[in-house]
């Protein structure tokens, strides 16, 4: 459990159950891990779980979407440690502004843009600014991006999400030829369906409801293309997080991996 012993690792919108999970991993597997959020006593609440099971913590507060903030809290880091190592961001999107589950026809421009601008956009800029603190200060790190399989579906009413998830899947790739030259790496997870993130949970209700069916029947089209009896759980998510940005993830650089235990309707 020590394959990120002594490395340093910035998580952003470790509000969020993803980043969260990624968090503890990370801490888990030896690094000092600074956790991020625009909600403070969400980050902290997080470190203190995180330094009360043995890990190395601080909590920050930091909106991904402003780059001043992150910026300024990147340079504090590398300051304080002269290296950064690894830069994980779970930033996600309110479906219904996204306008998830809405015709293309009838969701506006707006909530087409918003996982775009919000999701994509926060990505590129947590990305950046770490790749040039990266660069300034030698550190061989790794970029690790988020995405959800989305990008590989063909599902109805979700273009404004679906085309944001295809654009993190290009800036991996493009950040990935960029920056090699660095030593620095970037990854992105393709995530499926999380069943027992509180988001997928809404969205399973909230659907339901406006097809009229019941909730199980909604449920189980999350669920029916599935390979294998269970899908991925947040904490086989967090250890994959802490492998990828391992010196064993290196193969995988410029790669989307996908992280759904196998569907029969993901390319």
């Amino acid at each position: 459990m020590n394959s990120l012993k002594d490395k340093v690792a910035v998580v952003f919108a470790a509000s969020g159950e993803i980043a969260g999970a990624v968090a503890r991993s990370f801490a888990q597997h030896g690094a000092k891990v600074y956790v991020t959020a625009r909600n403070l006593d969400a980050a902290t609440a997080l470190v203190e779980e995180i330094v009360a099971n043995g890990g190395r913590a601080e909590a920050g507060k930091v909106d991904a979407l402003n780059e001043t903030e992150i910026d300024t809290y990147l340079q504090m880091v590398v300051a304080d440690n002269g290296k950064l190592d690894m830069v994980f961001n779970g930033i996600g999107s309110y479906y219904k502004d996204a306008g998830s589950g809405t015709s293309s026809t009838m969701a506006t421009f707006e909530q087409f843009m918003n996982p775009l601008q919000r999701i994509c956009g926060s990505q590129f800029l947590t990305s950046r600014v770490a790749a040039k603190y990266m660069i300034e200060s030698g550190s061989a790190g790794t970029l690790l991006l988020l995405n959800a399989s989305m990008a590989k579906t063909k599902t109805p009413n979700m273009a404004g999400f679906a085309a944001a998830c295809a654009a993190i899947e290009g800036l991996t790739r493009v950040m990935a030829a960029e920056f090699g030259k660095h030593g620095i790496k970037a990854i992105c997870i393709c995530s499926g369906a999380l069943m027992e993130t509180r988001k997928i949970q809404e969205m399973i209700s909230d659907f339901s409801a406006y097809a009229g069916i019941p909730r199980e029947q909604m449920e189980s089209q999350y669920t029916k293309f599935n390979i294998l009896p269970s899908g991925p759980t947040l904490k086989q998510l967090g250890e994959t997080a802490a492998f990828l940005v391992s010196e064993n993830g290196a193969p995988f650089n410029s790669h989307i991996v996908d992280f759904d235990c196998g569907k029969i309707n993901v390319l």
